[in-house]
């Protein structure tokens, strides 16, 4: 199963009002730095900001009292390898390690189902429930779920792509759904490509080399060849794949084209420099050329934390495949209708009002916290969200003692870079006491199944053995919304729930 959003999945590089209750969006942002709340930036001379999530911040996945601190800040995640990696362990006999578990990953690889915008910001989506009945907790407690969705592009109008493949053909690619998956999407993807898009081959083991410069796809048969010619060989030294890969990349660089280098890989890098840093500064250095990274894994053992570190630092995303009919479905029919970018260095920030909410924990986004003060800085790195993409963020949110119906609970603001224009943009929506006052069991189903999804996450993860749901209870939720939306990946998630159960 290829576990990225249904309406997308390739980022280059995640009407114009929307109402949810008492939720409203300027759909098509708004291009201007004039603050919609308490947000805070610095200066314009200010000294350089950070590039990745500050230290300042604090870890997402803590309880926060609103009047000790009401914002909640955090740049966007487009990922969804986390559950595509955790669903092939479970179903392979194994659960995953609590590191590899990330609970935004789990949601936001399930389509949600939000109103597009009419122009080419984000339509903000906010709304919530009340926790299920089978949730151990205070009748205080409310889920809010903020969905942000970009507008679909026509396949036929996005621009020209120039696509640079990174393949490992290590030892380790060997095993069966590895190279053999990935050789048979890329003659696929040949096929399906415009004659107008070109493509480029790179390989790397213990080195790296060219196997096919920046080719049209026009000119397919020395592209089938190069791909024909991919076999494994000794060890993995990815830095030097990557090296080679943005250099061909550069080299075949199209002024107005998307311009993208997609590393298909385990992860298990173990000559060159195998630790992060090293490799991510020379991709965050390429990224800021226009030339983004999509990172595919594949593998029963797959170094899903490099992986995610190399996509978030260059300004692109990964995602995890292990069946041929979804690495299909990715390449051949999501990859090309998402080449385009919305929006880059996307933010979101909320503000929670401290006379209706006592506390917030959001769900997940652990390692994409950002200072409050980076929300309008935009030095700092946000998420790479392109056409159809949905980002869904939870919250525990609980409510302060005598809060009225009528009261705000937070305002939900979204910065990002037009990436045409290069200028910031702004949208916002909020949402009140009566738009999260409604039983779970009548809530969206594809809010019940954020819920399912969020909570499977945070119990793989846990250190307990029992967390505040039991994982039969979520199955049945899952369940419950799959039949309602009639999506068979929220089914199959019911089965990979079930399977985890059983393994506990």
């Amino acid at each position: 199963m290829v576990h990225i959003r249904r309406s997308v999945l390739l980022l280059a590089a995640l009407a114009t009002t929307v109402t949810v209750g008492a939720c409203t969006a300027d759909g098509g942002g708004r291009r201007s730095d004039a603050a919609h709340g308490p947000a805070r930036g610095p200066r314009a001379d200010a000294a350089p900001g950070p590039t990745r999530p500050d230290a300042r911040a604090p870890r997402s996945g803590d309880e926060t009292r609103a009047s000790d601190d009401p914002l909640s800040t955090f740049a966007l995640d487009v990922d969804t390898a986390s559950y595509g990696y955790a669903r092939r362990l479970i179903m392979d006999g194994r659960l995953p390690e609590h590191a590899t578990v990330r609970p935004e990953e789990f949601v936001n690889s399930f389509r949600q189902d939000y109103p597009q915008p009419a122009g080419d910001g984000f339509a903000v989506h906010v709304d919530g429930a009340r926790l299920p009945e089978t949730h151990e907790a205070g009748g205080d407690e409310r889920l809010l779920r903020v969905g942000l969705q970009t507008r679909a592009e026509d396949e036929q109008r996005r621009p020209d792509a120039a696509l640079t493949f990174v393949i490992d053909v290590s030892g380790s690619m060997g095993e069966p759904g590895r190279l053999d998956l990935v050789r048979d999407a890329l003659h696929t993807l040949v096929d399906q490509l415009r004659p107008t898009d070109s493509i480029a081959v790179v390989e790397f083991s213990n080195t790296a080399r060219v196997i096919r410069e920046m080719t049209p796809v026009a000119d397919a048969r020395p592209l089938h060849d190069a791909i024909d010619s991919l076999h494994t060989r000794d060890s993995t030294n990815l830095e030097a794949g990557l090296v080679l890969g943005y250099r061909v990349a550069r080299d075949g660089f199209r002024p107005g084209r998307t311009n993208r280098v997609i590393v298909l890989s385990d992860g298990l890098a173990n000559t060159g420099s195998t630790e992060a840093e090293p490799i991510l500064r020379r991709v965050r250095a390429e990224a800021e050329k226009q030339i983004a990274l999509l990172g595919v894994g594949v593998g029963s053992d797959y170094g899903d934390e490099l992986m995610e570190q190399l996509a978030d630092r260059g300004d692109g995303f990964a995602v995890y495949v292990s069946e041929r009919e979804q690495a299909r479905e990715m390449f051949v029919r999501q990859l090309p209708a998402t080449l385009s970018v919305r929006a880059l260095d996307a933010k979101v920030q909320v503000t929670f009002a401290p006379q209706a909410v006592r506390s917030y924990r959001l769900v997940g986004y652990d390692n994409r916290a950002l200072a409050d003060e980076d929300f309008r800085d935009d030095r700092v790195d946000g998420g790479e969200v392109g056409p159809g993409h949905s980002v869904t963020a939870l919250y525990a949110v609980r409510l302060a003692e005598g809060a009225s119906p009528s009261d705000r609970i937070a305002q939900v603001q979204v910065r990002w870079t037009d990436p045409a224009e290069r200028t910031p943009a702004e949208t916002y929506g909020s949402v009140t006491v009566a738009d999260v006052q409604g039983s779970f069991a009548t809530a969206s189903p594809r809010l019940r199944a954020c819920y399912a999804a969020a909570w499977f996450a945070e119990t793989l993860r846990g250190t307990e053995s029992d967390g505040p749901v039991r994982l039969t209870d979520l199955a049945t939720i899952a369940d419950g919304a799959a039949a309602a939306t009639e999506d068979p990946e929220v089914r199959d998630l019911a089965r990979v729930i079930r399977s985890a159960d059983e393994l506990r």
